[in-house]
């Protein structure tokens, strides 16, 4: 098994290999153990193109949380920040319930694409939102408040953080 599971991942990495997609998703359906550590290298490798095949593979195991620690460390590396939309976009095969602080980092300290992926999240996922929860967003949010990108943004991320997180408070008082 190791030897075929080692021959689909050298096609999911070889640059000029037109497949490379359902090779990601074919080793995410055989992955065991030991080939959901090497793609959680590859996350975190230097080829942001060979990262995003190994979330790919990584949606498709059962291993959501381990596998989106090494997401969003991948998205906020600052290395990444030019393709940090392709990170992103990848989180729709993952089951965030569990990570809408992460999410709201990534909607305010992204770049344009994550930012509007991030928000998009934000309305259409049902999260687990505790009190706890909601004080981690607004550590965060208090942070961008006083490191804003730019004032154009500021004004607007206002406009949509302060209702949510009133919001969000409401549903425990």
């Amino acid at each position: 098994m190791q030897e075929e599971i080692q021959k689909v991942l050298n096609r999911m990495c070889d640059p000029k290999e037109d497949e490379a997609y359902h090779f990601a998703d074919k080793l995410g359906a055989m992955a065991d153990e030991e080939t959901k550590n090497h793609l959680i290298t590859l996350v975190k490798g230097d080829n942001w193109e060979i990262a995003y095949l190994a979330c790919r593979a990584l949606s498709k195991t059962s291993w959501n949380e381990e596998s989106l620690d090494a997401i969003f460390e991948a998205i906020f590396d600052k290395k990444n920040k030019s393709v940090q939309g392709a990170f992103a976009q990848i989180l729709e095969e993952f089951d965030l319930a569990e990570r809408f602080v992460d999410i709201f980092r990534v909607y305010l300290f992204g770049n344009f694409k994550a930012s509007t992926l991030a928000k998009d999240y934000l309305d259409s996922v049902e999260f687990d939102i505790t009190p706890r929860t909601i004080r981690k967003a607004e550590k965060h949010w208090n942070h961008y408040l006083h490191n804003p990108e730019d004032e154009g943004s500021l004004i607007l991320k206002k406009s949509e953080v302060e209702p949510m997180l009133q919001e969000l408070k409401e549903l425990f008082s």
